[in-house]
């Protein structure tokens, strides 16, 4: 039985409890939130400071839920603790930042693991397979749409916020798509970029990003769009391949605001028949076990010393050093146009 703590009690420091008490591997014994604990908090014991959950004997795992600002920080004191652990995305604010947290990491010999659930989906682990397996052959390219839009509460919370959120809808949930791009696609190593906040107008906050992306190495291209004023929630995802399609739409969440996933798997004709329809056989997931598995598969990674498969340190690291050339090319972009104004 694994002895976890948790810093940050919000929303997702909740989902993460549920996680690990339905889990049947684990146990939470201690949270610290500096908030007034609610109606649905945890029976475990309420602590006063981070540092009392790091030296603790007897917590085992730590599970850090927190704005995006305390991400690293909080990562390298917990497992310079000797503490095994989970952080939510992102993992810090830059590539250079993860590198920092791998070197301590290295030394710590303890499981690290990040939150990008998304890879647990049911839908998505159907479509890893069929792009690993080459069922319907290599793939061409891909395309990510993910959007939202925002309530007044956004503007009140940590998210609009530059110095805690760290960026905007990219870093806070278009990266999710990009890591299940990495993740479907391999790696990419050019990068095209467009990033506005041409309706919020927050500094430091983009509201929409678009991205291209190719590897040089198997000529994958990619696109990316990541938007908070999706005023109709969207998910899709669609991976062409040589001899089909697979394309999602929907993503199963607590909200319900993305709908069931409704995965298509198309398969082209061959020989004679090709170029002519496919044919195609639909899949509808209805229950979101991504949180289960992701904290199932932190557990048995602590328990077996394996390092994880999914959502481990250099997932991390791919995923950021993507995001910081996006924002890198915005500011390229912008100079440019100031350059040419003058």
């Amino acid at each position: 039985m694994i002895r976890a703590g948790i810093i940050g009690f919000g929303k997702m420091g909740l989902i993460r409890a549920a996680a690990v008490e339905d889990s049947g591997q684990g146990k939470v014994v201690a949270v610290y939130d500096p908030a007034e604990p609610s109606e649905t908090a945890s029976p475990a014991r309420r602590v006063d400071s981070p540092a009392a959950i790091f030296s603790d004997d007897a917590i085992d795992a730590v599970f850090i839920c927190t704005p995006n600002s305390f991400n690293k920080e909080l990562t390298i004191a917990a497992l310079r603790a000797g503490k095994h652990v989970f952080c939510e995305k992102p993992p810090a604010f830059t590539a250079p930042d993860v590198e920092d947290i791998m070197e301590v990491e290295r030394s710590s010999g303890k499981t690290l693991m990040y939150g990008f659930n998304h890879r647990h989906h049911e839908s998505i682990q159907r479509m890893k397979q069929m792009v690993d397996s080459r069922e319907i052959g290599r793939i061409l390219w891909m395309r990510g749409r993910y959007g939202k839009e925002v309530d007044q509460s956004f503007f009140e919370g940590w998210r609009a916020k530059k110095a805690l959120a760290g960026g905007g809808i990219m870093l806070d949930q278009g990266i999710h798509m990009l890591d299940l791009l990495l993740y479907l696609g391999g790696g990419f190593d050019e990068v095209q970029a467009m990033v506005s906040n041409l309706n919020w107008h927050i500094d430091g906050i983009e509201d929409n990003v678009f991205a291209n992306f190719r590897s040089n190495k198997t000529g994958i291209c990619a696109s990316l769009h990541s938007t908070m004023t999706q005023w109709r929630y969207l998910f899709s995802l669609e991976v062409f391949c040589e001899g089909g399609a697979l394309v999602l739409n929907g993503l199963k969440t607590s909200s319900g605001a993305y709908g069931n996933e409704n995965l298509a798997i198309k398969r082209n004709p061959s020989g004679a028949n090709r170029g002519t329809f496919a044919s195609e056989e639909r899949l509808v997931y209805h229950e979101d076990l991504s949180w289960a598995s992701e904290v199932s598969h932190f557990f048995d990674c602590i328990c077996t010393a394996r390092p994880p498969a999914l959502g481990h340190s250099g997932d991390a690291l791919a995923v950021m050093r993507l995001i910081d050339r996006i924002y890198a090319s915005q500011r390229v972009d912008a100079e440019q146009t100031e350059h040419t104004i003058i």
